[in-house]
């Protein structure tokens, strides 16, 4: 198998491209044939040493938490999934940069026939944020008002439209080119936020998904109805300042789940939900962590690891 390794903390030139042996699959476990790996922002952050207290990896590792492929092999106890299936997962803080991983198959579902392995390998990480986000920690409701921040990168593109599949009013904050883009994903309204505050463009809202932090955070409680609900898995939101407009505050770390991805698969198949992809080969890899951390991506980054 193929893999790119990361020998130290710090820059992405840092990368190198190996040959290593092939994984085999423990209890519990299937070995993946990789097809496409997404790429996120946790991976450059990894790699630049930022977590290194929080997440204590052995040098040289390999970058990649998701990836979509074929089931090659399956370890003991492991049911429903065979060799030959197509699956996609959130499978671990690292190793999707390769073209053979192990992944524990409770992280697993089955990908969607409508999707291509390429679209699906850019699928979980982002879909599963959104949906804890909007579902668990937001608590949305048919009739409400969500205002997502970042809403044309990968988080905000699934959580825009799995916010209108809930039956809510989307408002998105976007560069003027994802215009277009956000609204035809289901936003009801789209602020650039190059030439307009939103706080000054929009009526109060009952859930904020912050996908920004910093400023963008602080100035959304000031348009959050009593009772709303500030989520971000950016940066924790400040405790004292929901209080003060009598709202709540919430920050989460992603949860992997095969289950929860699987409910996800099955509004692909509907076409209920869509995403959009760029391709790059699995060597090049250096050049995607670079367009990721530019953050201006619109949907996902997929690396192909077939080439």
């Amino acid at each position: 198998m193929k893999a790119i390794r990361v020998a130290q903390y710090g820059q992405v030139e840092g990368l190198s491209f190996e040959e290593l042996p092939s994984p085999v699959p423990g209890q519990g476990e299937v070995l993946i044939e990789v097809a496409g790996s997404g790429v996120n922002p946790i991976d450059w952050k990894i790699l630049s040493g930022a977590m290194k207290a929080f997440i204590p990896l052995q040098l040289p590792y390999t970058p990649g938490v998701e990836v979509a492929g074929r089931v090659a092999a399956i370890g003991e106890h492991v049911t429903g999934f065979a060799v030959g299936d197509e699956v996609f997962g959130f499978i671990n803080i690292v190793g999707g940069y390769s073209t053979e991983v192990v992944a524990s198959a409770d992280r697993l579902a089955h990908r969607p026939e409508r999707l291509s392995a390429l679209h699906a390998g850019g699928v979980p990480a982002v879909a599963l944020t959104a949906w804890q986000a909007l579902h668990e920690h937001g608590q949305i409701k048919a009739g409400q008002r969500v205002l997502i921040h970042g809403a044309a990168g990968g988080v905000g593109s699934m959580a825009v439209q799995m916010a209108r599949i809930a039956g809510a009013t989307v408002i998105a904050t976007a560069s003027a080119r994802n215009h277009d883009y956000l609204l035809k994903l289901g936003a009801t309204q789209v602020i650039d936020y190059n030439q307009a505050a939103f706080e000054a463009a929009i009526e109060p809202v009952d859930v904020v998904l912050d996908l920004v932090g910093g400023d963008t955070q602080e100035r959304s409680w000031s348009v959050l109805k009593p009772g709303g609900v500030l989520v971000s898995p950016v940066s924790p939101p400040d405790a004292r300042r929901a209080e003060a407009v009598g709202a709540t505050g919430k920050h989460f770390a992603t949860r992997s789940d095969g289950a929860q991805l699987q409910e996800i698969a099955a509004l692909f198949e509907t076409g209920e939900l869509v995403i959009e992809v760029e391709v790059l080969p699995l060597s090049q890899a250096q050049d995607a962590l670079r367009k990721s951390q530019d953050r201006h991506i619109r949907g996902k980054l997929v690396l192909d690891a077939r080439r």
